[in-house]
């Protein structure tokens, strides 16, 4: 089974927009907990990607390469709205790290992941990693098509 330990964290700094970042334009055939279906284009490639129920920071994840014209047709077929980010990729201490600043109804928001080979495994975390939101359920993404954060800012 292939897995995916990951978490999330927001951003504070400024460091990380040294980085030419890339677009993302996904969507969502399925939201929910135990089974996430994300169809995603960063640039000329096409994703399919397949995640279950999130136990701490670990899931299961099968991701597959897909033609970015399929893509397209089936973002068309996405609950709305589509989440639309920047990307960057930095590394710090022998990690990658993903910083994706979002777009549309989600501006605003940027975090910071890092996927680690097991929930315990020690880092380091850049200056400009702030509080981990790993286990708030508002940040996966899947959860900002409903619920996105423009709504949040909105309401507090």
């Amino acid at each position: 089974m292939a897995l995916e330990v990951e978490r999330k964290f927001l951003v504070t700094g400024n460091e990380w927009r040294k980085v030419e970042g890339t677009v993302q334009r996904q969507g969502y055939l399925s939201t929910q907990p135990e089974r996430t279906v994300r169809v995603r284009i960063e640039g000329d490639k096409g994703t399919l990607t397949i995640k279950g129920l999130t136990r701490g920071a670990t899931r299961s994840e099968y991701e597959y390469d897909i033609p970015p014209e399929e893509a397209a047709e089936l973002l068309r077929l996405c609950e709305p709205p589509l989440i639309e980010k920047v990307r960057r990729r930095l590394e710090h201490d022998g990690f990658v790290w993903e910083v994706d600043e979002f777009l549309g109804d989600n501006q605003g928001l940027v975090v910071a992941e890092i996927e680690l080979d097991r929930e315990d495994r020690p880092f380091t975390k850049p200056s400009w990693v702030g509080e981990e939101v790993t286990h708030d359920p508002r940040f996966y993404s899947a959860n900002l098509v409903e619920n996105p954060f423009t709504k949040w800012q909105n309401s507090d």
